[in-house]
């Protein structure tokens, strides 16, 4: 992993860059930077991973992440309406796009439009070295090891291999995609925050 490179690239593409060698310490400077603002979270092992949602509760006025909530869809509606949205990726190339997938489309859908402010959060782990590559593991690696983690019905769980099989099973996760190549038109600022950490999928 090339951060130089990395940092150099996203900055190029419009976005900030920060890096952490600790998730407890990336996790605390965003506690201290969204104080006070409506935050949504998008579906995150890593921002999971390093307890962001405890830190942001009672400093943030309304924090809504569905994983949180019994009523799932009523926050994921709620969390595209908030002043921040923090995500996580599931690759990210040393070029400077970030590449997500989602099943539901609220994750991507609230990194593309709707928020003042966007928090992409990852671990090491997610960084490769080409587009090309980040759009591998997005959907090689990180798909699949998310529809094992829910135990669904697809090719990609009953498989020994790790691998996307472009099922058409009703229980896919992996029903649309987004690439990030630049800041968003209309956002203040969108931020990456990679943790020197292996985290999530």
């Amino acid at each position: 992993m090339d951060v130089e490179k990395l940092k150099r690239s996203v900055e190029g593409r419009g976005w900030s860059f920060k890096h952490f060698a600790t998730g407890e310490e990336a996790a605390n400077y965003l506690a201290g930077e969204l104080e006070g603002v409506s935050v949504g979270i998008g579906g995150s092992g890593t921002v999971d991973a390093i307890g962001l949602y405890d830190k942001l509760t009672g400093k943030c006025p309304d924090v809504v992440w569905h994983w949180k909530e019994d009523d799932q869809d009523a926050a994921r509606v709620r969390a595209m309406n908030t002043d921040v949205y923090i995500s996580g990726a599931n690759a990210i190339a040393e070029t400077g796009e970030i590449v997500n997938i989602d099943g539901k489309g609220n994750r991507v859908a609230s990194t593309l439009y709707g928020h003042k402010r966007l928090y992409i959060v990852a671990g090491k782990n997610k960084v490769q070295p080409t587009l090309e590559d980040a759009i591998y593991r997005a959907r090689n690696v990180a798909a699949p090891l998310r529809a094992r983690s829910f135990n669904v019905d697809t090719p990609c769980v009953k498989s020994k291999e790790l691998k996307c099989y472009d099922c058409r099973s009703p229980q896919r996760v992996c029903c649309g995609m987004s690439i990030l190549m630049y800041r968003m038109m209309g956002m203040e600022k969108s931020e990456l925050i990679l943790i020197d950490e292996d985290l999530g999928m």
